[in-house]
């Protein structure tokens, strides 16, 4: 109940209801503020600010407009930029592409001929190889054949120094004689 005693008190202390007397009157205060706010209205329109507001308004909207076309023209800018830097990273990536296959490519070929000239080399040492054993081979057989030569000779000479006496030696050295000089003749 107090409270609604407290608002009806607020309710009647508005200044709307301060007024009193006939309102066309210099006493009544909604009047004088009537007439007040209609000479701000008036000296607003004597110096026309509207219309310094507007224009005022007016360079702000252009402005901003301005604002608003830099900043297209800048994205565009930064658009064209980024599709160009895309373009060219998508060439620089075939570049990278195609410098890493032909590296390959050449990588596979440098180990090919390696292996041609390994092969190579190989076969050349074995034949070098080969053609010493066999040189070796051929030496052993002329020394054994020596050997073998010498042996027999040194064994026949013997066998024919027991069999034979000094008579049948100066024969048989007359007939290698005769033999020797028939052959050369």
């Amino acid at each position: 109940m107090a409270r609604l005693t407290a608002l009806g008190a607020a309710l009647a202390a508005s200044p709307a209801l301060a007024a009193t007397g006939p309102f066309f009157s210099l006493r009544n205060t909604d009047f004088i503020v009537l007439l007040a706010f209609l000479a701000f209205i008036g000296i607003l329109m004597y110096y026309r600010v509207p219309s310094a507001i507007a224009r005022l308004l007016d360079k702000r909207a252009e402005g901003i407009k301005g604002d608003i076309a830099e900043a297209r023209r800048l994205r565009d800018e930064a658009q064209e930029i980024y599709a160009n830097y895309e373009r060219r990273q998508r060439e620089v990536q075939g570049q990278a592409d195609a410098i890493v296959a032909n590296a390959r490519r050449e990588a596979l070929a440098q180990a090919d001929k390696a292996k041609v000239d390994l092969q190579t080399s190989i076969d050349r040492r074995l034949q070098t190889a080969q053609d010493q054993i066999s040189a070796a081979e051929t030496e052993a057989v002329r020394a054994v054949r020596n050997q073998a030569v010498q042996v027999a000779m040194a064994a026949a000479t013997e066998v024919l120094g027991r069999q034979m006496g000094p008579q049948d030696r100066s024969a048989g050295i007359d007939r290698a004689i005769d033999d020797v000089a028939h052959h050369l003749n």
